[in-house]
């Protein structure tokens, strides 16, 4: 892999890194109640996760300047684990024995495509 390919990727898997905190912003927030609608939806927890979406997109958009299509579903799979991660730290979410072999086959995917 040339050191092009492996820095586009790095930017690719930082989009998806800090979409997937932007994801659980928003689950935060959603699990609040507030007073109004609009006080739901322009809070500034909301605000600043579009923001990471924003440039989460951006990121994604510069990082395919650089790497393979193919490669680029690949390697956003791996927000998956990024998600189950956070769910287990942040929301206390159970891990089951059908999360676990899903996050084995997502791996073993992309260990099977950078071979």
């Amino acid at each position: 892999m040339s050191k092009t390919i492996l820095l586009y990727s790095c930017f690719l898997l930082f989009g998806v890194f800090i979409s997937s905190i932007s994801q659980v912003m928003l689950k935060k927030s959603a699990m609040k109640k507030y007073d109004s609608k609009i006080k739901e939806y322009l809070n500034p927890l909301v605000i600043f996760s579009y923001i990471i979406f924003f440039v989460a997109t951006f990121l994604t958009i510069f990082a395919y300047k650089g790497i393979p299509l193919s490669m680029g579903p690949v390697l956003e799979s791996t927000s998956y684990i990024y998600v189950t991660i956070f769910g287990v730290k942040i929301f206390n979410e159970k891990i089951t024995k059908f999360k676990i072999i899903a996050l084995i086959l997502i791996l073993l995917g992309i260990c099977v495509y950078s071979i």
